[in-house]
């Protein structure tokens, strides 16, 4: 799934995206770990994965990574 880096800081390496349909979902460090980055800007295409949250919550995001085409 792709999505757009919204917010990052570098301090506890976490931060959110915005999913394609404006949706903010936030990840944690072991998402951004998962994905080998050193750095993410705000406004960058990415790909993440997610899995199933509480019913009625946003995904999890597992895996955030650059989009590569």
């Amino acid at each position: 799934m792709q999505a757009t880096a919204f917010t990052y800081d570098s301090e506890t390496r976490s931060g959110s995206v915005l999913l394609d349909d404006g949706t903010p979902v936030e990840f944690g460090s072991d998402a951004f770990d998962a994905g080998g980055l050193r750095l993410l800007r705000p406004g960058q295409r990415v790909r993440i994965e997610t899995e199933p949250g509480a019913p009625g919550a946003a995904p999890r995001i597992t895996l955030v990574t650059l989009q590569t085409f």
